[in-house]
């Protein structure tokens, strides 16, 4: 990705998520108009222990995700984190976009950087299944997936996945659809 993709993607964030990086975890509490989340498994389960709660699990990523992005394009981005404010080098063919501090400290050996990495690729069922499994598994964190226009977000975790749309209404037929995925909990986490 060269200086202008990078930079237009960069306006393209501001403009529709200006108060919150692209950063999965934090965008919650900025936008807790338009998110929902879904749990990966019955009972709130938080990891599969078997083949047939992985097919659970991918099934329900891969039904919002459908639901989301099905017959477009996506950008798939993931971070690296590092303690250094270089990205590293490891990455360079994956798309780099932008690096972002994270954590301040005085001492530098205490900050923390993001680097994000954004490709876009079509959206098909099950293309990121690898990806998702390794999320689920806590092998990988903080990817987002949206649409190239960056109206809406998926950001799976070990667990489920926070979605954010384009509007409160949108949300609230987007959880009545999948009511059996929600969390018990009145925060909804």
């Amino acid at each position: 990705m060269d200086a202008t993709a990078r930079k237009a993607l960069t306006d393209l964030w501001q403009r529709q998520w200006p108060d919150c990086p692209p950063v999965g975890y934090k965008l919650r509490t900025p936008y807790q108009d338009v998110w929902v989340r879904f749990h990966s498994l019955p009972g709130s389960k938080r990891y599969a222990e078997n083949e047939a709660e992985y097919a659970v699990v991918l099934e329900r990523y891969n039904t919002v995700l459908d639901e989301l992005f099905a017959g477009g394009d996506v950008y798939v981005i993931t971070p690296v984190w590092t303690a250094e404010a270089e990205a590293p080098s490891s990455q360079s063919e994956a798309g780099y976009w932008q690096s972002l501090l994270v954590k301040d400290d005085p001492d530098p050996e205490f900050r923390t950087y993001c680097h994000l990495f954004a490709a876009r690729r079509p959206w098909q069922h099950g293309c990121l299944d690898a990806m998702l499994r390794d999320t689920a598994d806590y092998t990988m964190a903080g990817v987002l997936v949206t649409d190239t226009q960056m109206r809406r977000l998926h950001h799976p975790y070990d667990g489920g996945a926070d979605v954010f749309l384009t509007t409160p209404e949108e949300r609230d037929r987007t959880r009545t659809r999948h009511a059996h995925w929600l969390s018990s909990s009145p925060s909804g986490l």
